[in-house]
C-alpha cells in the first residue's frame, strides 16, 4: 500500500510539472480510495494543475478528445482553471462550451418629433409661384412676334413698352430740362411774367435755341393773359402741350413708287452707314426687299463697311471700285433695283461738310441723274444729324435743305447727351419733319420719331 501511495506521489509530481494527471484508464486499476483520503488527494492535484496552466502556454496537449477540445477552443468568457482540471478528471461530466456572444442590439429609434418628419413648413416659402403676368400690364416683356400672334394687347399698351425704354434712353436730357423745370418751379404758388422769363432763359440753356424758346414762351404769356395758367402745374401742361404741337409733322407720304429711293445725306462722322442698316434691317422685318447702293467712292473702307451691313441684314449691295464717280454708282444701282424688284433702294453718300459748295453740287448731281433712271427719284432725301453737335445741328440741315431738298431729318446719338432739346429748334425753324430718331446702337434702337412720346419722356 506504501509503495501505491508513493508512486501516486510521483506521478502527482510529474502532473505538476508536465500537465494534468493520468486518466485511470491510462494508470492502470488501483485500490479504490473513499471518504477523506480521496478527498485529500484530489484538492493537492487541482491546486498544483492550476498555477501549471496559468503559467505557461507550451504545455503539452492533454491526451483524450474533451481535453484537446478545451485546449485548442477555450471559452470566450473566461472559464476557472479549477473547472478545467475537474472535467479533465472525470470524463462523466460533460463542460459545453459557453455560447458566442450575441451581436449589440442597436439602440432604440427615438421618438419621432414633428421637424424629423421634414414635414413642410406652415409659413409661406420665401419665393412663392407668381401668377402669370397680364400683357397688358407688362408689355415691355412681349416679343413684337407675340403681339401679332395673340392679338391681345392693344396698340396702346404696347406704346408704354417702347415709351418706358425711350425715356431711360433720354435720361441726360431729361435730367437737363426737367430737372431745371423742377427747380423753377420748386416753391412757385403763382405764375407770373418773372416766372416766364426765368423760364425762357432755361429753355434757351437746354439747346432748344432762342426763336425757339421765345416762341413756346409768347405762347404761354397769351395763355397768361387769358388767364388760363392758375399755377404751375397748369404751366408746366401748357408747356407740354405746346412742345409737342411743334413737333407734330405731317403722316409720311405712302410708297407708291417700286422701288422706293431713300438718298441719305450728312456730314462726316453722323453715323450714315450705320443708320441705313438699321433701316434696311426694318425693310426685311416688314417683308420688304430692299438694296444698297455704295455711293460713298471716296472713303477709305466705306464699300466694305456697307457690304458688311448687307450681309448681316439681307440686302444685296451695289459697288464699284474706289474713287468712281458717285453718279454713275448711284445710276447702276437703280438699275438693279428695277431688275431685281426690289422694293427700296437706299444710296449711301460720302460724307461732306456743309460749307463745302463743290461737295454740295455733287449731291445735286446725284439727284438729278437718280431722276432721270427713275421719275421723281429720289422720293426722300434723309438728313442725318449728330444730336451731340447741339446748335450746329441746325445749320447743317438748313444748308443741305438749300441744296438737295431734304424731305426728313434722322437724329442720331440722342441717348449719349443732354442736348436733345435741338430737335425742337431744328423742327421748328426749318419746317422739316422728325423721321427717327437714334437711341442706340443696336438695330432696334432707331426709332421712328413720336412727338408726344419724345416730349413726355424728356420732361418727366
Amino acid at each position: 500500500m506504501r509503495r501505491w501511495f508513493r508512486r501516486k506521489g510521483r506521478d502527482t509530481d510529474q502532473d505538476g510539472e508536465n500537465g494534468a494527471a493520468p486518466l485511470p484508464e491510462e494508470t492502470g486499476p488501483g485500490p479504490e480510495v473513499t471518504g477523506e483520503e480521496a478527498l485529500a488527494e484530489s484538492e493537492p492535484a487541482a491546486s498544483e494543475a492550476a498555477p501549471a496552466q496559468t503559467e505557461t502556454d507550451t504545455a503539452p496537449q492533454r491526451r483524450g478528445f474533451l481535453r484537446r477540445w478545451l485546449r485548442e477552443s477555450p471559452p470566450e468568457d473566461g472559464v476557472p482553471p479549477l473547472l478545467e482540471e475537474v472535467a479533465a478528471e472525470s470524463e462523466a461530466v460533460e463542460v459545453e462550451p459557453p455560447p458566442p456572444p450575441l451581436p449589440e442590439a442597436p439602440p432604440p429609434p427615438e421618438p419621432e418629433t414633428e421637424p424629423a418628419i421634414a414635414a413642410p413648413p406652415e409659413t409661406e416659402p420665401a419665393t412663392p409661384p407668381q401668377e402669370p403676368r397680364a400683357p397688358e400690364a407688362f408689355p415691355e416683356i412681349l416679343a413684337p412676334a407675340d403681339l401679332e400672334e395673340t392679338g391681345e394687347v392693344p396698340a396702346e399698351a404696347e406704346r408704354r413698352g417702347m415709351f418706358r425704354r425711350l425715356r431711360e434712353r433720354l435720361s441726360r436730357t431729361r435730367e437737363a430740362l426737367s430737372g431745371g423745370l423742377d427747380r423753377l418751379f420748386r416753391g412757385r404758388k403763382v405764375v407770373d411774367a418773372e416766372l416766364l422769363e426765368e423760364l425762357e432763359e432755361l429753355l434757351i440753356t437746354a439747346d432748344i435755341g432762342v426763336e425757339t424758346s421765345l416762341f413756346l414762351v409768347h405762347a404761354l404769356e397769351d395763355k397768361l393773359r387769358r388767364r388760363e395758367l392758375a399755377d404751375v402745374e397748369r404751366l408746366k401742361a401748357a408747356l407740354q402741350a405746346e412742345m409737342v404741337n411743334l413737333l407734330t409733322s405731317p403722316a409720311a407720304p405712302n410708297r407708291s413708287a417700286r422701288p422706293w429711293v431713300v438718298l441719305v445725306v450728312g456730314i462726316n462722322g453722323v453715323g450714315k452707314t450705320t443708320t441705313i442698316a438699321k433701316l434696311a434691317h426694318q425693310d426685311r422685318h416688314q417683308g420688304l426687299t430692299p438694296i444698297l447702293v455704295a455711293a460713298d467712292t471716296f472713303r477709305a473702307a466705306a464699300v466694305e463697311q456697307l457690304e458688311i451691313w448687307g450681309e448681316r441684314v439681307g440686302a444685296a449691295v451695289v459697288k464699284q471700285k474706289t474713287g468712281a464717280d458717285p453718279a454713275a454708282v448711284v445710276f447702276d444701282g437703280l438699275a438693279a433695283g428695277l431688275a431685281r424688284g426690289a422694293d427700296t433702294v437706299y444710296v449711301d453718300t460720302a460724307g461732306r461738310l456743309h460749307t463745302k459748295v463743290n461737295l454740295m453740287e455733287e449731291l445735286k448731281k446725284i439727284r438729278r441723274t437718280a431722276a432721270k433712271k427713275i421719275p421723281e427719284a429720289p422720293h426722300e432725301v434723309l438728313l442725318i444729324l449728330d444730336a451731340t453737335t447741339g446748335q450746329n445741328a441746325l445749320n447743317q440741315a438748313r444748308l443741305f435743305h438749300e441744296a438737295v431738298g431734304v424731305t426728313g431729318l434722322i437724329l442720331t446719338k440722342m441717348d449719349g447727351t443732354a442736348k436733345g432739346g435741338v430737335a425742337l429748334a431744328v423742327v421748328h425753324e426749318t419746317g422739316i419733319p422728325l423721321k427717327y430718331i437714334g437711341v442706340g446702337e443696336s438695330m432696334e434702337d432707331l426709332r421712328p420719331f413720336d412727338a408726344e412720346a419724345f416730349v413726355e419722356a424728356i420732361l418727366g
